[in-house]
């Protein structure tokens, strides 16, 4: 009786557990590869899932996230014969798990090979200088090569990268000793445009000060010639004052003199001693009018006065 009871208990209890296997929860991100019999049945997506117990079974878990993988470093021959390390890094998504179950025995180990493969043709296109410097270019064309090969297979290619590229020692060196001349050439080239262009701004400057030196020149020649122009202005103006105040004082004199009552005589005396100032140390003649001349009292003092001033 009792092992009857332990036999049942035993029965409920597998029952229980093989109920609970054909339970599956794919949680997100990833997909179920179910099948039937050992043929394809679906695909499970995110959530809760039952199978036929022994009829049906998982046939694979797949990752749908993006994933990455860093292949190690190659041998690779450029076009040159030089040959040279490149490790390269996938980064690639299932898009379709049951292509990716039943596509490849071993995906990952097929894209390092393919990647490995691709990578050697397209450099084996290339000189040494060229694959330094072309690396998107080489990115480009591996994936694209890789993700139409890796299609069937329900993988996508979304990148690849080169990660590093390790050329031989002996090329190494060379290019070391390359860049140090090109640093070098590149200083001795600095220092030189310093050199120029210091040289040339000393000459602009002082070409700046030639001419400032000039320009001051020049507006001090001015200010000279205006001031010495304004002195003889000031000196014609007052000798041109003085003549007008002896024209005004010999004019008054002679007003005062008609208003006094003076003869024709006195006024002819008075215009012979305007000659005389005219003659004085300039000349030794003095024109006479001919209305003068007929005054027989002053012919004495005429004769006096250019008589004197032939003696000087």
């Amino acid at each position: 009786m009792a092992f009857g009871i332990i036999f049942i208990i035993i029965i409920g209890i597998l029952i229980i557990c093989v109920l609970a296997s054909c339970i599956k929860i794919v949680p997100q991100a990833y997909a179920i590869v179910l099948e039937r019999l050992g043929a394809y049945r679906t695909t499970w997506d995110t959530g809760i899932h039952f199978k036929v117990p022994f009829i049906e079974r998982v046939a694979r878990r797949v990752n749908l996230k993006e994933q990455v993988v860093d292949f190690p470093p190659q041998p690779v021959i450029t076009k040159d014969n030089v040959t040279m390390q490149i490790d390269t890094v996938v980064f690639f998504q299932i898009t379709d798990p049951k292509l990716y179950a039943y596509g490849v025995e071993n995906p990952i180990m097929a894209i390092e090979n393919l990647s490995a493969t691709t990578l050697r043709n397209i450099i084996g296109d290339m000189e040494l200088d060229e694959t330094l410097t072309s690396r998107e270019v080489i990115n480009t064309q591996m994936r694209a090569s890789l993700d139409v090969a890796t299609d069937p297979w329900g993988i996508k290619v979304n990148r690849v990268e080169l990660k590093n590229i390790i050329p031989p020692a002996a090329i190494q060196d060379a290019m070391e000793k390359q860049m140090k001349a090109e640093r070098e050439r590149r200083e001795a080239i600095l220092i030189a445009e310093g050199e120029k262009r210091s040289t040339i701004l000393v000459a602009e400057g002082k070409k700046q000060s030639a001419i400032l030196d000039a320009e001051a020149e020049k507006q001090a020649a001015i200010l000279r010639a205006e001031a010495q122009k304004e002195k003889m202005i000031k000196e014609a103006e007052g000798q041109a004052e003085a003549v007008l105040k002896v024209q005004k004082a010999n004019a008054e004199g002679i007003r005062m003199i008609k208003e006094a009552g003076a003869d024709e005589a006195v006024l002819t005396l008075k215009s012979l001693e305007a000659f005389g100032k005219a003659a004085d140390g300039r000349s030794t003649k003095i024109i006479i009018p001919s209305d003068i001349q007929g005054i027989a009292g002053l012919a004495s003092s005429l004769k006096e006065i250019v008589t004197d001033k032939q003696g000087e």
